[in-house]
């Protein structure tokens, strides 16, 4: 133990073995509330009421609603409660229930605990639904001895759309399932339920003038095994699918309805298609035939714009819109491909005929007829938002999710937005970094990150932000099989959300949510939700100090510890606990382990550092990374870590869209330069390309370079991470070394993604 301490000490510096009007949260009593999310004001009072056998509900008018506040209630309840009709006045040792049209907000309460009676008030029965899931709660979390703390909760949502996707195309899941999603996302006050139907891998919704939707479209002869990017890729050779009768549909809508979920459904159009295709090949600009894709991904086929084809999307949409009573229909528009359309006749006279400027302005054409006559039905629409391409159409609201650039052009057009993206709000990325996660698309999301979203982009003035209307987690499934791993998926993750979208923004804090969380996951799981409890890991900071890297490790379990080593051995509770961060200069093999009352909870967690010449230097990058694909910042790719071979998103790398890598190492003095190594990710199906060339330059003053090396990329085969050593100019002495990476351009016809610019993935550049 004695050479390990002073192994540490050689290596690092540092670690030592209701009213809108105004929010108020008082907590006179110092009680903690496990409430999810926080509500707006809770004030506490004096003394506890105590339930017992005698304590009844109280309303003043019996419908419908009340009955489904006392059955959710009485789940809960200690005790079955009998019910009376009021006389006008708050009854004593009851649950009353009132309908107060004096209260602002629509979906707001006030929910009133005292000695002596509850009441929950609102302006509308959702506002009532949502005071009793509070009740529920604190009936849960907050109650000893069946006595229930006396407090004022006053509270309303941030948000009117706060919202909850499932993809059951690319994997089916029963009515059964689609219900108890919609029970859970309940609890924590969502209210828009996004059922995404139809895909290129299946077709699930009843349309009973054309049956061979769900015949034909709703099945496919085979499924993917493993990853997109496998060489070779393997199948099941089994027969897939499922559907939902109308009928069936009307349940859900009917029980969501109970649970104040609006369902929006949606209905892929142009693109994701393929299923459609396979069952009505004219559907389409080449005569196919079509199958319903096996494979994830996106296919070229897509609608083609004729009149038939206009005629069969209205008598869909007809009688989607029969089922659905709310506001939206979501049409897709998203992941066009318009390669058939460049080579259709019939679509290049088109785009003549309607003067329009090219396939994008096609697509808005297709998107504006789609929405007029929606809009006859008395519907919106809302589309990914791909929409925006070539012009959007007059009404229609846009989901943005290839980051905030869509919704915030949007919001600057005046038209309304859900902001989903994926960088906060894709629940099929990874949540943890533990090798033993199941397989996922990629991407990383946190629940750390998923909390910290605003869904306001500070770009816009306080008037264009009237215009963002909420937020909406997604949940898509092509690795998703059962329904049992998709609730390890979305939750925590959604519970992080539900406070994104109802609790002010100036009230949250991570930290304090964790705290409440807690009690949460253990509920959850007891009533057989397979919740993900990831707050044992351990996630590690590494910043670049110019002399090394600053390490700073940390965890989310509230009143846990860190134990740590640096050479390589597990550690336990006997080894040093983490206190501070340090400064690491020597290479080193780190691993640390979380405990929690005695007990070790989470994965082990472990990162290599090799320390090479420019390990904890600075870089200073010419073309900034996506935000999405920028975790770690740019020093993340000189730190002296490798980054995953699995997750490209974890914070190692850094993504490019279509742009060079172009950048500037600060060495700190001038030395000597014999090779440097380039690691990129290397993933064509998932459009992610190495760079084509990579030039290298040297400089003594950071401002004249000179070139030191160059090589031309060809071949790299199927390795995910490709090494790329470059040999630099004899003698070559500098202080900055400038790195270009070209970047692949546009992708090739026939490859996935065609016709869109390459990602280029860069990780650690070694310099020797």
């Amino acid at each position: 133990m004695k050479h390990f301490i002073l192994f540490l000490i050689l290596m690092i510096t540092g670690l030592s073995c209701s009213s809108k009007k105004k929010i108020v949260i008082n907590s006179g009593e110092n009680r903690f509330y496990h409430i999810i999310p926080k509500p707006v004001s809770i004030i506490d009072l004096k003394g506890y009421f105590k339930i017992n056998k005698y304590t009844k509900y109280s309303y003043w008018e019996y419908n419908s609603e009340i009955n489904t506040f006392m059955e959710l209630l009485n789940s809960v309840m200690p005790f079955s409660l009998d019910t009376m009709t009021s006389n006008g006045t708050f009854d004593n040792n009851a649950i009353n229930f009132v309908i107060d049209s004096t209260i602002i907000e629509n979906e707001g309460y006030i929910l009133e605990v005292t000695k002596s009676f509850i009441k929950i008030r609102a302006k509308t029965y959702s506002g009532i639904f949502y005071g009793v899931q509070t009740l529920m709660q604190l009936i849960q979390y907050d109650t000893k001895n069946n006595e229930i703390p006396a407090v004022v909760i006053t509270d309303y949502p941030r948000f009117k759309y706060r919202g909850l996707h499932l993809d059951v195309c690319r994997h089916f899941f029963p009515p059964k399932d689609v219900k108890k999603y919609i029970d859970l996302m309940s609890r924590y006050k969502f209210n828009r339920f996004h059922w995404h139907l139809t895909e290129d891998q299946g077709w699930r919704i009843e349309i009973k003038k054309y049956p061979k939707l769900t015949e034909v479209g709703a099945y496919r002869d085979s499924t993917l095994i493993g990853r997109y990017s496998d060489v070779p890729r393997r199948f099941d050779k089994t027969r897939y699918g499922g559907f939902y009768t109308q009928e069936e549909v009307k349940d859900i809508v009917k029980y969501a309805a109970k649970k104040h979920v609006t369902i929006v459904p949606e209905i892929e159009m142009p693109g994701h298609s393929r299923a459609a295709l396979a069952a009505y090949p004219w559907l389409a600009c080449t005569k196919g035939p079509f199958s319903v894709m096996p494979i994830w991904g996106i296919s070229e086929d897509i609608y083609c714009p004729t009149e038939k084809t206009f005629r069969f999307l209205e008598d869909v949409l007809s009688e989607v819109m029969e089922l659905f009573p709310g506001e939206y229909i979501h049409i897709g528009g998203d992941e066009a491909p318009k390669a058939r359309w460049k080579k259709s006749k019939f679509c290049q006279d088109l785009i003549k005929k309607e003067g329009l400027k090219d396939e994008h302005g096609l697509q808005s054409y297709f998107i504006q007829r789609i929405e007029k006559f929606v809009n006859s039905k008395g519907k919106k629409i809302i589309g990914w938002d791909e929409i925006l391409e070539g012009g959007l159409a007059p009404n229609a609201a846009v989901m943005s999710w290839r980051g905030e650039k869509g919704g915030i052009e949007a919001a600057r057009q005046h038209h309304e937005v859900v902001m989903t993206p994926g960088n906060y709000c894709y629940f099929d990325h990874y949540q943890s970094l533990d090798k033993n996660e199941p397989l996922a698309i990629g991407g990383y999301t946190p629940l750390e990150e998923v909390y910290s979203y605003n869904p306001v982009p500070k770009e816009l003035n306080n008037k264009e932000a009237k215009y963002i209307i909420g937020a909406q987690g997604n949940m898509w499934t092509e690795y998703i099989p059962t329904f049992d791993l998709v609730e390890y998926m979305v939750y925590p993750r959604a519970i992080a959300l539900s406070e994104v979208v109802w609790t002010p923004q100036k009230l949250r804090n991570y930290q304090d949510f964790l705290k409440r969380l807690v009690p949460h996951l253990e509920m959850l799981k007891k009533e057989g939700v397979n919740v993900a409890n990831h707050l044992g890991d351990i996630s590690a900071k590494f910043e670049n100090t110019g002399d090394g890297v600053k390490m700073t490790l940390r965890n989310s379990m509230p009143g846990s510890f860190i134990y740590y080593t640096l050479d390589g051995k597990d550690p336990d509770n006997t080894f040093p606990v983490y206190s501070e961060p340090g400064i690491i200069r020597q290479s080193a093999y780190i691993k640390a382990i979380t405990y929690y009352k005695g007990k070790r909870i989470g994965p082990l967690f472990s990162r290599k550092i090799k320390m090479h010449k420019a390990a904890g230097k600075f870089i200073k990058l010419l073309n900034e990374p996506s935000p999405k694909y920028n975790k770690g910042g740019a020093n993340a790719i000189i730190n002296g870590i490798m980054g995953s071979d699995v997750r490209y998103a974890d914070d190692q790398w850094l993504g490019f869209n279509g742009d060079d890598f172009i950048g500037i190492i600060d060495l700190g003095t001038k030395m000597h330069i014999n090779k440097i190594k380039m690691r990129f990710f290397n993933s064509k199906g998932a459009w992610i390309y190495p760079p084509v060339e990579i030039e290298i330059y040297s400089s003594d003053n950071g401002h004249i370079f000179k070139i030191a090396g160059a090589l031309k990329i060809r071949n790299t085969g199927y390795s995910k991470i490709i090494q790329i050593p470059i040999r630099l100019i004899k003698n070559t002495n500098a202080r900055f070394l400038k790195l270009v990476a070209k970047n692949h351009g546009i992708i090739e016809d026939g490859a996935q993604g065609a016709g869109h610019p390459a990602w280029l993935f860069v990780d650690e550049i070694i310099v020797e």
